[in-house]
């Protein structure tokens, strides 16, 4: 941090010009791509306002020289995704600050005393102003309430307008950048009639600033958002990181996965009021990475257990599609995942993924930051699992808990 402005993001690290990636290419520096590395992938969880710790952890992944072949996100994710996916790695880093000092350009309090009552009330007043009057760049209020509004009129089932968003979208993004496949991207959403939750995958489709508006449109704050002929809202409501679509391709290829959380599972137990509903939304959206690794885990195991029972039959004696499952056993993909999980500060309440302040913006990006620089310091964390395991979980703040 800059002493003299302690709000002061990192400063950037420049790469020397020789090294520097070109348009969708891997970067030259690659000394911390493990060996056996298929696919370096980052997978960005929604929680609004704190999406800038992981502009952090991208910029902290940046200057070490370790850019994704895959990014995935959900929500504010999705648009911190769009816009690295939808840049060259020469300018993805300005024009997430870009975004991220356009919406939390409006100021709050001229000056902040120190200690957390005052941060607590500058916070509180924060996203008060924020409900009021929206973001700028990223969503604002519609004139008529909802609640005022008549039966399937346009603004009758949200309480703000993401049009902005959609501008802002179109001038930070190339989305032809995007659809040439120069790098693998992915966002989660889910269809409001069927439930079903669905990722816009430019594996399969083209990707439009639609997409990455609808894994962002929670409502009711947000409105649903069509594409076709379908409706969509915010993927988190069904599944809050886009780890599981990583998990369930079945390419062989091995993995080195950034997972980057900004609601944790683990907490303390509540004291008042305040602290139940920051803390229920924390259990809510909080990843399911847990869940979803232990089942990759068991389903690795009755694979590999399966190959072992084939590899006991005589090769005559099985079909065509047992010789086929048999082969696609035998290239089973090692993935090793880094996880890094926002650490709530402790006067930050329920409203921290709607405070959208220009300080407490710093703040997250300085964090995910400082997390990520940490985590690659643990050079032996950066290895895949050895040929067969399967996969392996890394936590930073774990590892200091235990």
């Amino acid at each position: 941090m800059d002493a003299k402005n302690p709000d002061a993001m990192p400063p950037v690290t420049k790469t020397p010009a020789g090294d520097r990636p070109r348009g969708g290419t891997r970067p030259a520096a690659r000394s911390l791509r493990p060996e056996r590395c298929d696919r370096v992938a980052l997978v960005l969880q929604g929680g609004g306002a704190l999406g800038a710790y992981q502009a952090g952890v991208y910029q902290a992944l940046h200057e070490a020289g370790i850019e994704p072949d895959w990014v995935s996100g959900v929500s504010i994710g999705a648009i911190n995704a769009a816009i690295i996916a939808g840049n060259s790695p020469a300018r993805r880093l300005d024009r997430l600050r870009q975004f991220w000092e356009t919406i939390t350009e409006r100021k709050i309090w001229a000056f902040t005393p120190d200690g957390d009552v005052f941060r607590q009330a500058r916070n509180s007043m924060s996203s008060m102003i924020t409900m009021a009057y929206g973001q700028p760049g990223f969503f604002a209020p519609r004139q008529q309430s909802p609640w005022m509004s008549f039966s399937g009129s346009q603004g009758a089932t949200s309480y703000y307008d993401s049009a902005p968003l959609k501008e802002t979208l179109k001038e930070l993004v190339d989305f032809s950048l995007i659809n040439d496949q120069a790098m693998r991207f992915s966002v989660g959403a889910v269809n409001v009639l069927s439930g079903n939750f669905i990722y816009f995958d430019n594996a399969h489709e083209a990707i439009e600033p639609e997409h990455i508006m609808a894994s962002g449109a929670l409502p009711p704050a947000l409105p649903m958002v069509k594409i076709g002929t379908d409706h969509f809202w915010d993927g988190g409501i069904v599944s809050n990181t886009p780890l599981q679509h990583l998990l369930d391709q079945e390419d062989g290829l091995n993995s080195l996965v950034f997972q980057v959380d900004l609601f944790s599972s683990r907490g303390a137990l509540p004291r008042d009021i305040q602290d139940v509903l920051a803390r229920h939304k924390d259990i809510m959206y909080s990843s399911r990475t847990r869940y979803t690794t232990d089942l990759f885990r068991r389903m690795h195991k009755l694979k590999t257990h399966l190959l072992q029972a084939l590899d006991k039959v005589p090769a005559a004696d099985l079909s065509a599609e047992e010789r086929k499952l048999k082969a696609e056993l035998g290239d089973l993909p090692d993935i090793t995942i880094l996880q890094l999980i926002y650490q709530q500060k402790a006067y930050e309440g329920h409203a921290k993924d709607y405070e959208f302040s220009g300080t407490s913006m710093r703040e997250h990006w300085q964090s995910g930051y400082e997390d990520t620089r940490r985590t690659l310091k643990r050079q032996e964390w950066l290895s895949l699992p050895s040929e067969g395991a399967g996969i392996v979980v890394h936590d930073v703040h774990r590892e200091q808990e235990g």
